[in-house]
Protein backbone atom coordinates (compact mmCIF):
# COMPACT_ATOMS: atom_id res chain seq x y z
CA UNK A 1 0.00 0.00 0.00
CA UNK A 2 1.20 3.45 -0.71
CA UNK A 3 0.31 6.87 0.71
CA UNK A 4 -0.48 9.68 -2.00
CA UNK A 5 -1.12 13.15 -1.78
CA UNK A 6 -4.01 14.27 -3.91
CA UNK A 7 -3.95 18.50 -3.11
CA UNK A 8 -4.06 20.59 -0.56
CA UNK A 9 -7.59 22.08 0.79
CA UNK A 10 -8.53 25.36 2.84
CA UNK A 11 -8.29 25.10 6.63
CA UNK A 12 -12.04 25.10 7.49
CA UNK A 13 -13.68 28.75 8.63
CA UNK A 14 -14.56 27.12 12.28
CA UNK A 15 -12.24 26.41 14.72
CA UNK A 16 -11.03 22.53 15.19
CA UNK A 17 -10.18 20.91 18.96
CA UNK A 18 -6.47 21.52 19.19
CA UNK A 19 -5.98 17.44 20.93
CA UNK A 20 -9.16 16.09 18.68
CA UNK A 21 -9.02 14.31 14.92
CA UNK A 22 -6.13 12.71 13.96
CA UNK A 23 -2.68 15.02 13.93
CA UNK A 24 -0.13 14.14 11.90
CA UNK A 25 3.36 14.25 12.47
CA UNK A 26 5.05 12.53 9.32
CA UNK A 27 3.82 12.33 6.03
CA UNK A 28 6.16 9.86 4.90
CA UNK A 29 5.02 7.22 7.70
CA UNK A 30 1.52 8.40 8.22
CA UNK A 31 -0.85 5.93 6.86
CA UNK A 32 -4.44 7.42 7.10
CA UNK A 33 -8.21 5.71 5.75
CA UNK A 34 -9.44 6.66 2.11
CA UNK A 35 -11.11 9.89 2.91
CA UNK A 36 -9.69 11.38 5.82
CA UNK A 37 -9.39 15.02 6.50
CA UNK A 38 -5.56 15.66 8.16
CA UNK A 39 -4.77 18.87 8.99
CA UNK A 40 -6.29 20.35 5.54
CA UNK A 41 -4.51 17.51 3.23
CA UNK A 42 -6.49 14.62 1.81
CA UNK A 43 -4.60 11.21 0.96
CA UNK A 44 -5.79 7.99 -0.72
CA UNK A 45 -4.46 4.95 -1.38
CA UNK A 46 -3.18 3.60 -3.99
CA UNK A 47 -3.95 -0.43 -4.59
CA UNK A 48 -0.48 -2.02 -5.39
CA UNK A 49 -2.41 -5.00 -7.35
CA UNK A 50 -0.55 -7.27 -9.73
CA UNK A 51 0.45 -10.28 -11.42
CA UNK A 52 3.90 -11.76 -12.06
CA UNK A 53 4.45 -13.52 -15.11
CA UNK A 54 6.93 -15.13 -16.44
CA UNK A 55 8.32 -17.31 -19.79
CA UNK A 56 10.49 -19.76 -19.35
CA UNK A 57 12.08 -22.57 -22.15
CA UNK A 58 13.09 -25.58 -20.67
CA UNK A 59 15.57 -26.65 -23.48
CA UNK A 60 17.05 -23.40 -24.15
CA UNK A 61 17.06 -20.55 -26.13
CA UNK A 62 18.17 -22.12 -29.62
CA UNK A 63 16.19 -24.06 -32.33
CA UNK A 64 16.60 -24.89 -35.60
CA UNK A 65 13.76 -24.30 -38.12
CA UNK A 66 11.28 -26.47 -38.04
CA UNK A 67 12.24 -27.61 -34.13
CA UNK A 68 8.99 -27.41 -31.87
CA UNK A 69 9.35 -24.53 -29.17
CA UNK A 70 7.94 -25.42 -25.74
CA UNK A 71 7.72 -22.80 -23.02
CA UNK A 72 6.30 -23.16 -19.96
CA UNK A 73 4.79 -19.62 -18.75
CA UNK A 74 3.38 -18.56 -15.24
CA UNK A 75 0.69 -16.73 -13.72
CA UNK A 76 1.28 -15.44 -10.50
CA UNK A 77 -0.61 -13.64 -7.91
CA UNK A 78 2.32 -12.51 -5.06
CA UNK A 79 0.28 -11.11 -2.60
CA UNK A 80 0.42 -13.34 0.58
CA UNK A 81 -2.57 -14.50 1.52
CA UNK A 82 -1.83 -13.79 5.25
CA UNK A 83 -1.94 -9.95 4.31
CA UNK A 84 -4.92 -8.09 5.42
CA UNK A 85 -5.12 -6.09 2.11
CA UNK A 86 -4.49 -9.20 -0.11
CA UNK A 87 -7.48 -10.12 -3.09
CA UNK A 88 -7.98 -12.15 -6.11
CA UNK A 89 -6.67 -11.08 -9.39
CA UNK A 90 -8.15 -10.80 -12.67
CA UNK A 91 -6.79 -11.54 -15.90
CA UNK A 92 -9.45 -10.98 -19.36
CA UNK A 93 -6.84 -13.10 -21.50
CA UNK A 94 -3.78 -13.92 -22.63
CA UNK A 95 -2.22 -15.29 -25.93
CA UNK A 96 1.21 -16.69 -27.32
CA UNK A 97 2.99 -16.41 -30.74
CA UNK A 98 6.44 -16.12 -32.39
CA UNK A 99 7.52 -12.90 -35.11
CA UNK A 100 10.72 -12.00 -36.50
CA UNK A 101 11.63 -8.64 -36.72
CA UNK A 102 13.55 -7.00 -39.57
CA UNK A 103 15.61 -3.95 -39.00
CA UNK A 104 17.91 -2.66 -42.12
CA UNK A 105 20.54 -0.16 -42.01
CA UNK A 106 19.86 3.13 -44.12
CA UNK A 107 23.10 3.80 -44.74
CA UNK A 108 23.79 0.46 -46.39
CA UNK A 109 20.12 -0.53 -47.44
CA UNK A 110 17.57 0.84 -49.62
CA UNK A 111 14.25 -0.75 -49.08
CA UNK A 112 11.18 -0.18 -50.80
CA UNK A 113 9.12 2.15 -49.53
CA UNK A 114 5.90 1.36 -47.31
CA UNK A 115 2.55 1.74 -47.59
CA UNK A 116 0.42 3.49 -44.88
CA UNK A 117 0.08 2.18 -41.49
CA UNK A 118 -2.86 0.56 -40.04
CA UNK A 119 -4.58 2.87 -37.91
CA UNK A 120 -5.53 0.14 -35.44
CA UNK A 121 -1.42 -0.31 -34.70
CA UNK A 122 -1.51 2.69 -32.60
CA UNK A 123 -3.86 1.77 -30.12
CA UNK A 124 -2.84 0.04 -27.21
CA UNK A 125 -5.68 -2.30 -27.17
CA UNK A 126 -4.82 -4.00 -30.26
CA UNK A 127 -2.86 -7.04 -30.11
CA UNK A 128 0.76 -6.31 -32.16
CA UNK A 129 3.41 -8.49 -31.09
CA UNK A 130 5.80 -5.79 -32.28
CA UNK A 131 4.46 -2.78 -30.89
CA UNK A 132 7.51 -0.29 -29.83
CA UNK A 133 10.39 -2.00 -31.59
CA UNK A 134 12.61 -0.96 -34.64
CA UNK A 135 11.76 -2.21 -38.20
CA UNK A 136 9.33 -4.22 -39.13
CA UNK A 137 7.78 -7.47 -38.34
CA UNK A 138 8.42 -9.81 -41.29
CA UNK A 139 7.26 -13.15 -40.17
CA UNK A 140 4.98 -13.99 -37.36
CA UNK A 141 3.08 -17.12 -36.31
CA UNK A 142 -1.01 -16.88 -35.33
CA UNK A 143 -1.52 -16.02 -31.68
CA UNK A 144 -2.28 -19.37 -29.48
CA UNK A 145 -5.21 -18.27 -26.89
CA UNK A 146 -3.76 -19.72 -23.45
CA UNK A 147 -6.89 -18.77 -21.64
CA UNK A 148 -9.70 -16.14 -20.87
CA UNK A 149 -11.35 -14.74 -17.37
CA UNK A 150 -8.48 -16.07 -15.25
CA UNK A 151 -8.84 -15.68 -11.36
CA UNK A 152 -5.82 -15.82 -9.06
CA UNK A 153 -6.39 -15.75 -5.23
CA UNK A 154 -3.49 -14.77 -3.12
CA UNK A 155 -0.48 -16.66 -3.58
CA UNK A 156 -1.99 -18.88 -6.19
CA UNK A 157 -0.21 -19.89 -9.62
CA UNK A 158 -0.84 -21.21 -12.65
CA UNK A 159 1.22 -22.39 -15.57
CA UNK A 160 0.75 -22.60 -18.74
CA UNK A 161 2.72 -24.46 -22.04
CA UNK A 162 2.82 -22.99 -25.22
CA UNK A 163 4.30 -24.83 -27.75
CA UNK A 164 4.83 -24.02 -31.74
CA UNK A 165 7.05 -24.99 -34.45
CA UNK A 166 9.77 -22.58 -35.91
CA UNK A 167 9.07 -21.32 -39.41
CA UNK A 168 10.98 -23.34 -41.87
CA UNK A 169 10.50 -20.17 -44.28
CA UNK A 170 11.89 -17.41 -42.66
CA UNK A 171 15.81 -16.67 -42.12
CA UNK A 172 17.86 -17.08 -39.41
CA UNK A 173 18.75 -15.19 -36.55
CA UNK A 174 21.43 -12.53 -37.39
CA UNK A 175 22.98 -9.42 -36.51
CA UNK A 176 25.17 -7.75 -39.22
CA UNK A 177 25.95 -4.25 -40.14
CA UNK A 178 23.15 -3.75 -42.81
CA UNK A 179 20.64 -5.57 -41.43
CA UNK A 180 19.28 -7.51 -38.33
CA UNK A 181 16.59 -10.66 -37.91
CA UNK A 182 15.45 -10.89 -34.69
CA UNK A 183 13.43 -13.76 -33.17
CA UNK A 184 10.91 -13.34 -29.67
CA UNK A 185 8.23 -15.05 -28.44
CA UNK A 186 5.74 -12.43 -27.18
CA UNK A 187 3.09 -13.13 -24.31
CA UNK A 188 0.05 -10.42 -24.65
CA UNK A 189 -1.86 -10.26 -21.39
CA UNK A 190 -4.65 -7.85 -20.48
CA UNK A 191 -6.75 -6.81 -17.62
CA UNK A 192 -10.29 -5.88 -17.86
CA UNK A 193 -11.16 -2.02 -19.26
CA UNK A 194 -6.62 -2.04 -19.24
CA UNK A 195 -4.04 -1.78 -21.97
CA UNK A 196 -2.31 -4.99 -23.68
CA UNK A 197 1.29 -5.75 -21.39
CA UNK A 198 3.33 -7.50 -23.46
CA UNK A 199 6.24 -9.70 -22.45
CA UNK A 200 8.80 -11.09 -24.89
CA UNK A 201 11.44 -13.59 -24.57
CA UNK A 202 14.59 -13.48 -27.65
CA UNK A 203 15.83 -16.54 -28.94
CA UNK A 204 18.42 -17.75 -31.71
CA UNK A 205 17.29 -19.61 -34.93
CA UNK A 206 19.29 -21.42 -36.82
CA UNK A 207 18.40 -22.70 -40.41
CA UNK A 208 19.81 -25.45 -41.42
CA UNK A 209 19.17 -26.28 -45.11
CA UNK A 210 21.31 -23.28 -46.12
CA UNK A 211 24.91 -25.14 -48.40
CA UNK A 212 23.23 -28.74 -47.03
CA UNK A 213 23.40 -31.48 -49.57
CA UNK A 214 20.62 -33.31 -51.13
CA UNK A 215 19.41 -36.06 -49.04
CA UNK A 216 20.61 -39.85 -49.79
CA UNK A 217 19.85 -41.58 -52.02
CA UNK A 218 17.78 -45.18 -50.92
CA UNK A 219 21.31 -47.71 -51.87
CA UNK A 220 22.99 -45.10 -48.95
CA UNK A 221 20.41 -45.36 -46.68
CA UNK A 222 20.47 -49.09 -46.45
CA UNK A 223 24.27 -48.85 -45.73
CA UNK A 224 23.64 -45.98 -43.12
CA UNK A 225 25.06 -46.87 -39.80
CA UNK A 226 22.37 -48.26 -37.56
CA UNK A 227 22.30 -48.19 -33.65
CA UNK A 228 22.74 -51.86 -32.17
CA UNK A 229 20.43 -50.82 -28.72
CA UNK A 230 17.85 -49.35 -30.36
CA UNK A 231 14.78 -51.97 -31.34
CA UNK A 232 13.28 -51.94 -34.80
CA UNK A 233 10.43 -49.99 -33.56
CA UNK A 234 12.37 -47.17 -32.20
CA UNK A 235 14.72 -47.01 -34.85
CA UNK A 236 11.88 -46.42 -37.44
CA UNK A 237 10.30 -43.95 -35.21
CA UNK A 238 13.79 -42.26 -35.45
CA UNK A 239 14.07 -42.57 -39.07
CA UNK A 240 10.93 -40.83 -39.72
CA UNK A 241 11.89 -37.01 -37.79
CA UNK A 242 13.42 -35.16 -40.32
CA UNK A 243 15.14 -32.69 -38.23
CA UNK A 244 17.04 -35.81 -37.03
CA UNK A 245 17.68 -36.74 -40.51
CA UNK A 246 18.89 -33.25 -40.86
CA UNK A 247 21.26 -33.50 -37.88
CA UNK A 248 22.59 -36.95 -39.37
CA UNK A 249 23.62 -35.44 -42.92
CA UNK A 250 25.11 -32.68 -41.01
CA UNK A 251 27.44 -34.43 -39.58
CA UNK A 252 28.46 -36.85 -42.01
CA UNK A 253 28.77 -33.94 -44.19
CA UNK A 254 31.40 -31.97 -42.22
CA UNK A 255 33.04 -35.05 -40.88
CA UNK A 256 34.16 -36.05 -44.84
CA UNK A 257 38.17 -35.35 -45.01
CA UNK A 258 39.77 -34.78 -48.28
CA UNK A 259 43.10 -33.15 -48.12
CA UNK A 260 42.81 -29.84 -50.91
CA UNK A 261 45.95 -29.07 -52.11
CA UNK A 262 46.91 -25.15 -53.22
CA UNK A 263 50.44 -23.92 -54.21
CA UNK A 264 50.90 -20.27 -52.95
CA UNK A 265 53.36 -17.95 -55.81
CA UNK A 266 53.27 -14.16 -55.96
CA UNK A 267 54.78 -12.91 -58.91
CA UNK A 268 58.11 -13.62 -58.36
CA UNK A 269 57.97 -17.54 -57.56
CA UNK A 270 56.66 -19.93 -55.70
CA UNK A 271 56.00 -19.25 -51.78
CA UNK A 272 54.74 -22.44 -49.92
CA UNK A 273 52.14 -25.23 -50.37
CA UNK A 274 49.25 -25.41 -48.64
CA UNK A 275 47.35 -27.72 -47.59
CA UNK A 276 43.67 -27.58 -45.97
CA UNK A 277 41.89 -31.02 -45.09
CA UNK A 278 38.48 -29.89 -45.79
CA UNK A 279 36.10 -26.72 -46.86
CA UNK A 280 33.08 -27.58 -45.07
CA UNK A 281 32.58 -26.86 -41.23
CA UNK A 282 29.66 -26.65 -38.43
CA UNK A 283 29.82 -24.38 -35.66
CA UNK A 284 32.09 -24.87 -32.82
CA UNK A 285 34.71 -26.64 -35.14
CA UNK A 286 38.49 -26.18 -35.38
CA UNK A 287 39.89 -25.26 -38.78
CA UNK A 288 43.07 -26.46 -39.34
CA UNK A 289 45.50 -25.82 -42.38
CA UNK A 290 49.55 -26.49 -42.71
CA UNK A 291 52.00 -24.28 -44.93
CA UNK A 292 55.04 -26.20 -46.60
CA UNK A 293 57.78 -23.82 -47.14
CA UNK A 294 60.69 -26.44 -48.15
CA UNK A 295 59.32 -26.15 -51.89
CA UNK A 296 59.41 -22.82 -52.27
CA UNK A 297 61.19 -20.37 -54.42
CA UNK A 298 60.45 -17.04 -52.45
CA UNK A 299 61.47 -16.95 -48.61
CA UNK A 300 58.39 -15.97 -46.49
CA UNK A 301 58.53 -13.60 -43.46
CA UNK A 302 55.59 -14.15 -42.24
CA UNK A 303 51.87 -15.21 -42.70
CA UNK A 304 48.14 -14.26 -40.94
CA UNK A 305 45.13 -16.16 -41.51
CA UNK A 306 41.87 -14.82 -40.53
CA UNK A 307 38.29 -16.45 -40.60
CA UNK A 308 35.99 -13.60 -42.24
CA UNK A 309 32.62 -13.59 -42.88
CA UNK A 310 31.09 -11.23 -45.69
CA UNK A 311 28.05 -9.69 -45.35
CA UNK A 312 26.75 -8.17 -49.04
CA UNK A 313 23.37 -6.63 -49.79
CA UNK A 314 22.06 -7.57 -53.03
CA UNK A 315 22.38 -5.23 -56.19
CA UNK A 316 18.97 -4.57 -56.28
CA UNK A 317 18.36 -3.18 -52.34
CA UNK A 318 22.38 -1.19 -52.36
CA UNK A 319 22.37 2.06 -51.28
CA UNK A 320 25.10 2.83 -53.36
CA UNK A 321 26.16 1.37 -56.93
CA UNK A 322 28.73 -1.40 -56.70
CA UNK A 323 28.65 -0.94 -52.98
CA UNK A 324 31.21 -3.10 -51.18
CA UNK A 325 30.52 -5.95 -48.32
CA UNK A 326 31.28 -5.42 -44.87
CA UNK A 327 33.52 -7.72 -43.51
CA UNK A 328 34.19 -9.17 -40.21
CA UNK A 329 37.16 -10.92 -38.85
CA UNK A 330 35.78 -13.88 -35.82
CA UNK A 331 39.70 -14.96 -35.74
CA UNK A 332 43.54 -14.17 -36.50
CA UNK A 333 46.56 -16.79 -36.78
CA UNK A 334 49.88 -14.55 -37.30
CA UNK A 335 53.15 -16.89 -37.40
CA UNK A 336 56.52 -15.82 -38.36
CA UNK A 337 58.50 -18.38 -40.32
CA UNK A 338 61.57 -17.29 -42.08
CA UNK A 339 63.62 -20.21 -42.42
CA UNK A 340 61.06 -22.78 -41.60
CA UNK A 341 60.21 -25.92 -43.29
CA UNK A 342 56.79 -26.48 -42.08
CA UNK A 343 54.17 -24.16 -40.22
CA UNK A 344 50.50 -25.17 -39.47
CA UNK A 345 47.58 -22.88 -37.99
CA UNK A 346 44.57 -23.89 -36.06
CA UNK A 347 41.12 -21.29 -35.96
CA UNK A 348 38.15 -22.49 -34.01
CA UNK A 349 35.07 -21.37 -35.13
CA UNK A 350 32.88 -19.57 -32.56
CA UNK A 351 29.39 -20.87 -31.63
CA UNK A 352 27.83 -17.33 -31.82
CA UNK A 353 28.38 -16.68 -35.17
CA UNK A 354 25.59 -17.16 -37.54
CA UNK A 355 26.11 -19.73 -40.42
CA UNK A 356 25.77 -19.14 -44.17
CA UNK A 357 22.76 -18.11 -45.64
CA UNK A 358 21.17 -15.72 -48.15
CA UNK A 359 17.60 -13.90 -48.73
CA UNK A 360 15.89 -11.41 -51.35
CA UNK A 361 18.05 -8.75 -49.43
CA UNK A 362 21.36 -9.73 -47.95
CA UNK A 363 24.15 -12.99 -47.88
CA UNK A 364 26.22 -13.84 -45.55
CA UNK A 365 29.46 -15.89 -46.82
CA UNK A 366 32.66 -17.08 -45.47
CA UNK A 367 36.13 -17.53 -45.94
CA UNK A 368 39.52 -17.69 -44.76
CA UNK A 369 42.21 -14.88 -45.72
CA UNK A 370 45.54 -15.33 -46.01
CA UNK A 371 48.34 -12.25 -46.00
CA UNK A 372 51.92 -13.06 -47.01
CA UNK A 373 55.49 -11.17 -46.17
CA UNK A 374 58.15 -12.27 -48.52
CA UNK A 375 61.61 -11.31 -49.51
CA UNK A 376 62.58 -9.95 -52.63
CA UNK A 377 66.32 -11.30 -52.44
CA UNK A 378 67.28 -14.96 -51.76
CA UNK A 379 68.35 -15.12 -47.72
CA UNK A 380 70.35 -16.90 -46.80
CA UNK A 381 70.30 -19.26 -43.16
CA UNK A 382 72.72 -18.51 -41.08
CA UNK A 383 75.70 -21.37 -40.84
CA UNK A 384 78.06 -22.90 -37.92
CA UNK A 385 81.37 -24.00 -38.11
CA UNK A 386 81.90 -27.47 -37.02
CA UNK A 387 84.48 -27.43 -34.35
CA UNK A 388 83.75 -23.42 -33.45
CA UNK A 389 85.06 -22.78 -30.12
CA UNK A 390 83.53 -19.20 -29.88
CA UNK A 391 80.02 -18.60 -29.70
CA UNK A 392 78.24 -16.71 -32.35
CA UNK A 393 75.15 -15.36 -31.82
CA UNK A 394 73.04 -14.59 -35.20
CA UNK A 395 71.22 -11.45 -35.62
CA UNK A 396 68.39 -10.73 -38.29
CA UNK A 397 68.94 -8.08 -41.21
CA UNK A 398 68.02 -4.40 -40.26
CA UNK A 399 66.22 -4.16 -43.55
CA UNK A 400 64.85 -6.22 -45.72
CA UNK A 401 62.74 -5.47 -48.92
CA UNK A 402 59.39 -6.87 -48.86
CA UNK A 403 56.45 -7.94 -50.97
CA UNK A 404 52.86 -8.48 -49.74
CA UNK A 405 49.92 -9.90 -51.03
CA UNK A 406 46.95 -11.77 -50.06
CA UNK A 407 44.59 -14.71 -50.66
CA UNK A 408 41.04 -15.26 -49.95
CA UNK A 409 39.81 -18.72 -49.76
CA UNK A 410 36.20 -19.87 -49.86
CA UNK A 411 34.94 -21.85 -47.10
CA UNK A 412 31.40 -22.83 -45.93
CA UNK A 413 29.74 -22.83 -42.42
CA UNK A 414 27.08 -24.78 -41.41
CA UNK A 415 24.69 -24.80 -38.17
CA UNK A 416 25.74 -27.54 -35.30
CA UNK A 417 22.84 -29.12 -32.48
CA UNK A 418 21.27 -26.24 -31.36
CA UNK A 419 21.37 -27.56 -27.51
CA UNK A 420 25.18 -27.16 -27.67
CA UNK A 421 24.92 -23.61 -29.23
CA UNK A 422 22.38 -23.00 -26.20
CA UNK A 423 25.34 -23.06 -23.66
CA UNK A 424 26.98 -19.72 -24.86
CA UNK A 425 23.73 -18.07 -26.03
CA UNK A 426 23.72 -14.76 -24.94
CA UNK A 427 19.73 -15.24 -24.23
CA UNK A 428 18.62 -17.00 -21.04
CA UNK A 429 15.55 -18.51 -22.48
CA UNK A 430 13.40 -16.66 -19.59
CA UNK A 431 12.07 -13.82 -18.61
CA UNK A 432 9.42 -11.71 -16.62
CA UNK A 433 7.08 -8.80 -16.29
CA UNK A 434 4.43 -7.83 -13.87
CA UNK A 435 1.15 -6.38 -15.12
Amino acid sequence: MALRMLSRLPRPDHDEPDDGGCRVRDQESTLCAPGTYIQGIFYFLKSSAMIEVVASMSRGPVFLAGELLECLITFTNPMSHLSTSASSEMLAWASAQIHCQFHASESRVALPAQGNKDVQAESDTVLIPSRGERGQCMLDTPPKILFCDLRLDPGESKTYSYSEVVPTDGPPSFRGQAVKYVYKLTIGCQRVNSPIKLLRVPFRVLVLQAGMPEPPSPQDEEVAPSNPFLDDEETGRRDTRPLEKALDMLMVTTSRRCPHLFNITNMRGKVAKFCIFKTVYRLGEDIIGTFNFSEGDIPCLQYTVSLQSEEDVQPQYQRRPNQSASVTSHGRHLESCLHTASSHFSLPIPLNVTPGFSTDIVSLRWRLHFEFVTAREPMEPPTVLQNQSEVTVWTGAGLVDVDTFSWDLPIKVLPTNPTLVSYVSQFSGTNSINI
